[in-house]
């Protein structure tokens, strides 16, 4: 079989590389990929959004299934496009990817359909946005409506926090035309999940729970990333939690798309809250999170491949889908300064074999040599029979890698650790 899979990041080089484990793909191509993920795949230079250029090379490369995996061409149409040319895809359709590509969006079909979520309003005109914020409870929680590359949150923990995020957004249009509309809602309180799951539109079937870590320093300091790392299982997420949210979240939003016209195919990813009301959605997304896929799918004990053509063919139900009672944990290895300003070309090097997974996200191949190219290079996971033991490996097994100005956080999974005891 070939395989393309669309994206160049850390969560495709997880996803490629468990794809791999099949025996009948014979290549997998990714469009762009980076320097690392090309020792795994066959790396072609056309970017995510070339929804054209993708097509063509998918329809020319007699391409047997593609997997659309960032949010901006899942947004955009691509599975609509490749599946207009007859090539079977794992991903949601675009009239289902509004589910994160429009907070608004998402936030009044929680609404609609009765699903857990903070309370809010939408603007669409910055004097209304200003006038309702007077009164509004602070801290409060100020959302661009459209796509920002996963920055388009703010908690503003003053009144003042609050305005000037309301007029950077949609004055100053920091996140551009996604700013056009914002939702500002209440701060809600408690740990929170990160739980992927697949469906096809008539089966849910959760992956195992995971803990992300967003600030970029440790002890949860400093700025908001894209995540500094990830582990999994989520402790906070137990049995009767789980059985809570498929029964009033999971279950109700994969029907609540279905009652829209939009059934959502592929990996649904519900952000939630457990607040001290019950557990509550604070985001959806249409697609793997990154970096939670990098713990979640060395979890998964199943084909990949046989899950993801079973949700394109809507029998979901009829296939495996098991995890491991492991632990596993993700540290992200990034460049001094991010999510700010930082240095790129040094060379990665990786002393001895890795007893576990290293996937690379901000890389390129320089004169044969794989160097950094981003703000967040690259992830080491390790897993292991319990959570400790998965956090002291991948501690050990990320001093094997280095580049001159790497760094990492030296807590992912302390929080997780304090919950289990």
């Amino acid at each position: 079989m070939k395989i393309m899979v669309v994206g160049g990041g850390g969560r495709e080089h997880a996803i490629i590389k468990k794809l791999k484990e099949n025996s009948e793909v014979e290549v997998i191509y990714a469009l762009p990929g980076n320097g690392g993920i090309a020792s795994d795949a066959v790396c072609v230079n056309i970017g995510a959004k070339e929804i054209d250029k993708i097509v063509e090379f998918a329809t020319e490369n007699k391409i047997d299934f593609a997997v659309v995996a960032p949010d901006d061409p899942l947004v955009l149409g691509a599975v609509d496009a490749l599946e207009a040319r007859k090539i079977k895809c794992f991903g949601p359709r675009a009239n289902a990817a509004i589910i994160e590509g429009s907070k608004v969006f998402s936030k009044n079909l929680m609404k609609k359909y009765g699903i857990p979520t903070a309370t809010y309003e939408v603007f669409s005109n910055v004097a209304d946005a200003l006038e309702y914020l007077k009164d509004a409870p602070i801290p409060t929680v100020i959302k661009a409506d459209g796509l920002a590359l996963g920055k388009g949150v703010v908690i503003a923990m003053t009144r003042d926090e609050a305005y000037d995020a309301v007029k950077s957004i949609m004055e100053d249009k920091v996140f551009g035309n996604s700013g056009n509309n914002i939702v500002i809602e209440e701060f809600l309180t408690g740990p929170e999940v990160s739980v992927l799951s697949f469906t096809d539109g008539k089966t849910m079937v959760p992956m195992v729970s995971s803990m992300d870590h967003k600030r970029a320093l440790d002890g949860d300091m400093g700025l908001n990333t894209g995540g500094m790392g990830t582990v999994a299982p989520n402790p906070y997420y137990t049995k009767s939690i789980a059985d809570e949210c498929m029964e009033k979240i999971f279950l109700p939003t994969m029907n609540a798309m279905n009652a829209e016209g939009r059934t959502f195919k592929g990996c649904l990813y519900f952000g939630l809250m457990l607040t001290p009301n019950g557990p509550k959605v604070i985001e959806y997304n249409c697609r793997f999170g990154d970096p939670e896929t990098q713990v979640v799918l060395p979890l998964l004990d199943s084909d990949l491949l046989a899950i993801m053509q079973a949700v394109a063919d809507e029998r979901l139900s009829e296939v495996e889908v098991k995890f491991s009672e492991d632990s596993a944990c993700c540290v992200i290895g990034a460049s001094q300064g991010y999510p700010g300003k930082y240095e790129s070309g040094n060379e990665i090097t990786v002393n001895g074999d890795i007893d576990g997974q290293l996937y690379i996200a901000g890389a390129k191949t320089v004169d044969g040599k794989l160097v950094n190219a981003g703000g967040r290079v690259l992830g080491l996971t390790a897993r292991a029979a319990d959570l400790q033991s998965a956090v002291n490996k991948a501690y050990a097994e990320i001093e094997k890698v280095s580049f001159s100005n790497m760094y990492y956080r030296h807590d992912i999974g302390k929080r997780a650790l304090e919950a289990l005891k």
